[in-house]
């Protein structure tokens, strides 16, 4: 009982963070102490955000109608959005036309904002008591800077909250029917990086350790990397008969998909002139892959690289 009545302190403390106002807890909440049940009542009521917090959302793969009913209405009630590059203008134009909409993207090739910048931004903008929606591809803490963002604002006593997405890792399989896991063929997944940082003085992953460590990998940003990436694994023990699957633009438009065998895989990535952003699987997991008989397919483009 104790350990109930101290959660439900914690909900009425957000609910009166949220809302401002003293007496929240009396109407926002119908607590039933017998049964432990908490009734939320109309969710037009939460359509508030906080002044002076930065909201680190995950806006999803790419589709608009993959995103988080929670990031949606953090985007429709802030009053300062920014947002990274691969984030597409159906899901920039959710905001309200009064808000401050900052692109602060990175994509390889262009001119691209420092970090630094973005940080001091992100705390300008919330010491100014706007409503701050950091928006990011996927989900926010996946192979993302979203980590060192939470980091910096946390040093500066802003208060941050994280809302999670999918990310492209997952979404990106399931739209091709691969699945990730299966009794029959694969019990572990390995999510990791292609491109590391430019200033680490050594790799962080061991590429010859993963061939036999895991049944299924899943590759984020590794096409300009991938016929190291190959001669590891390969190097490793992987065999060279070993499934794969490239994925570009998942859950868009122009989204495509081409499965090869590792041995072959730079040749494929090179013939079908496969591009960022793409997620590479590897492993006999792939050979699971079904039909995903999608009902309606995205319209929706990968936003143009900007100028800046």
């Amino acid at each position: 009982m104790l350990s109930l009545i101290l959660s439900l302190r914690r909900v009425k403390k957000e609910a009166k963070r949220i809302l401002f106002c003293p007496f929240v807890s009396e109407f926002f909440f119908k607590i039933n102490i017998a049964t432990t049940d908490v009734h939320l009542l109309p969710y037009s009521l939460m359509e508030v955000n906080v002044p002076g917090i930065v909201y680190l959302v995950g806006a999803g793969p790419g589709d608009p109608e993959l995103i988080t009913l929670k990031a949606l209405r953090l985007i429709r009630n802030c009053n300062a959005l920014v947002h990274d590059a691969l984030i597409p203008l159906d899901i920039i134009n959710e905001a309200s036309s009064d808000c401050e909409i900052y692109y602060v993207g990175k994509r390889a090739g262009c001119k691209s904002f420092l970090q630094s910048d973005i940080n001091s931004l992100l705390l300008k903008l919330s010491k100014d008591g706007k409503n701050v929606v950091r928006l990011k591809g996927g989900d926010p803490f996946v192979f993302s800077r979203g980590g060192e963002e939470v980091a910096f604002l946390e040093k500066n006593k802003v208060e941050i909250e994280i809302v999670p997405g999918i990310t492209s890792g997952i979404a990106a399989p399931s739209y091709f029917g691969i699945p990730l896991s299966h009794r029959d063929g694969a019990s572990s997944i390995t999510f990791v990086t292609g491109h590391e940082h430019a200033a680490k003085k050594e790799t962080m992953v061991n590429w010859r350790k993963l061939a036999n460590s895991s049944d299924s990998l899943v590759i984020y940003m590794g096409i300009r990397n991938i016929k190291y990436i190959v001669s590891e694994l390969l190097a490793g023990g992987m065999d060279g008969n070993t499934l794969c699957a490239i994925i570009q633009e998942a859950t868009l438009k122009n989204q495509k998909c081409f499965t090869s065998e590792l041995s072959t895989l730079v040749d494929t990535i090179s013939e079908q002139q496969f591009k960022p952003p793409s997620i590479i699987i590897i492993g006999k997991i792939v050979s699971f892959q079904v039909n995903n008989y999608i009902t309606k397919v995205s319209n929706v483009n990968l936003p143009l690289n900007k100028k800046i």
